[in-house]
């Protein structure tokens, strides 16, 4: 579980692709300061797990369903990623409850400076608007940000300078792609009155079929 307050900004060193997956090797200062292996770590919103590190670096494997439903299928040596540790029990929760299980990508469709903030315009999915909500809170990217606005297909955030210096949402551009987790609180309130599962009779019969009892 983490926060969506990143840390710092790595740097991909160098990417060994295979057919199934492909091995990351990240150059971050949290290499050097007490990771260990099998924690896990959220790179640009995406739940990995540390396979080894140095004073230097540190790499995560991350599989193919991993690269095709996400932004780091798009990564190459020289990209710059937001980096978060995992919450640990008494940390102070600063932004949001983030799982690290990316719900689809977005696109940036239109960045708006106002003011010291930078409006960023994001289309989203259509099977991911039924959890977003005015002010509700959303991840890009592993950065916890509010909705400022909310519009069919796509979605605004307002971002302070701070939000700009520390992660890469300051030098993303117009078509960049970026990792998109709903806020888990509204995918729980959802499922719960959607009337998909359950019923006051129990169980549906879609509910029995789809899982193969019928």
């Amino acid at each position: 579980m983490f926060t969506g307050l990143v840390a710092e900004k790595g740097v991909v060193e160098k990417i060994a692709r295979s057919r199934f997956s492909a091995v990351l090797t990240l150059r971050a200062q949290m290499a050097a300061s007490g990771l260990e292996v099998g924690e896990s770590i959220a790179v640009n919103g995406v739940c990995l797990t540390v396979t080894a590190f140095d004073s230097g670096t540190f790499t995560v494997d991350v599989m193919l369903e991993t690269l095709k439903k996400t932004n780091l299928g798009l990564l190459q040596p020289g990209s710059r990623v937001n980096l978060e540790r995992a919450l640990r029990l008494g940390d102070r929760v600063g932004g949001h409850l983030v799982t690290g299980h990316v719900d689809g990508t977005g696109v940036v469709a239109r960045l708006k400076e106002r003011g010291i903030a930078t409006e960023m315009w994001v289309e989203v999915p259509p099977e991911l608007e039924k959890y977003l909500v005015p002010r509700g809170s959303v991840a890009l990217d592993g950065v916890s940000l509010t909705i400022a606005d909310l519009q069919p297909g796509a979605l605004m955030v307002s971002l302070i300078p701070h939000t700009k210096e520390i992660t890469t949402l300051g030098e993303k551009k117009i078509g960049d792609i970026l990792n998109i987790e709903t806020d888990i609180l509204g995918k729980y309130v959802h499922h719960l009155f959607s009337g998909r599962e359950t019923s006051r009779e129990g169980i549906t019969e879609s509910f029995l079929a789809e899982h193969g009892f019928l």
